[in-house]
């Protein structure tokens, strides 16, 4: 089936108005102060909450 009538450029914008690309909402760790994901674990540290703490295995444990 072919389309009644051409979509205009507008009406083509308007639909695809909520497909834009939104940015990553970074916090910073409140332990080491870097970068992280929130409601996630600290790459740097291991930190989560204040409650709890996940030991984070450095690149000199991985080679040997």
């Amino acid at each position: 089936m072919l389309p009644v009538a051409r979509t205009s450029k507008s009406r083509k914008n308007m639909r695809r108005a909520h497909h834009a690309l939104e940015p990553i909402n970074m916090h910073e760790c409140p332990r080491c102060g870097q970068t992280k994901l929130p409601h996630r674990m600290c790459g740097a540290c291991g930190f989560v909450n204040s409650r709890l703490s996940v030991p984070v295995e450095t690149k000199e444990k991985q080679e040997k």
